[in-house]
């Protein structure tokens, strides 16, 4: 196989969980996209020097988080101010023991630290192992387990105050009533 078809099966396999992993960390799209991107730039320059393909993964998604911290670096000393409403994606239907919008859920997770967000963006929404997420995010397994532990409860908090506050809620379609 060339170097072209490895690299095109790579982006194929490897550009959905990363995009999903990015707009985690962001929240924008185009931010997202261009995490995304500038990963997929670095595997084409510096890919080859991986020996240990089998960590092709763990490679991908620490380049990303990286990437991400260097970003949110710079725009802590050169802040944006331009504002802009961003249409978030529906974070799917899965069950869930209470009932939330998933827009309400998307913005607590947001929210969040970001030391709590990227653990549980890579094992809710990657699923990663808590050793993978150790190696992308460079911090011992210990600290992985404590920080998806901790995030969970504080997300858990952000998503009650906003039930409380009314933000997010769920509005239930009224039912038609039967005539007897």
């Amino acid at each position: 196989m060339n170097q072209d078809t490895e690299f095109a099966n790579l982006v194929r396999e490897w550009y959905d969980p990363l995009y999903r992993f990015a707009y985690s960390l962001c929240g924008s799209r185009e931010d997202a996209l261009d995490l995304t991107q500038n990963t997929f730039l670095k595997w084409a320059r510096k890919g080859h020097l991986l020996k240990k393909h089998h960590r092709v993964k763990t490679w991908l998604f620490t380049v990303l988080y990286r990437e991400f911290l260097d970003q949110a670096r710079h725009r802590k000393k050169f802040p944006n101010l331009e504002l802009k409403e961003e249409i978030l994606p529906d974070a799917g239907t899965g069950q869930a023991r209470e009932r939330v919008d998933s827009r309400a859920a998307v913005n607590a997770l947001a929210r969040l630290e970001e030391d709590f967000r990227a653990p549980l963006a890579l094992f809710y929404f990657e699923h990663h192992s808590y050793a993978e997420i150790a190696d992308v995010l460079d911090i011992p397994i210990g600290t992985v387990m404590s920080r998806i532990r901790r995030g969970k409860d504080r997300l858990r908090r952000h998503l009650r105050g906003s039930r409380e506050t009314g933000e997010g809620d769920v509005v239930p379609f009224p039912r038609k009533q039967s005539q007897s």
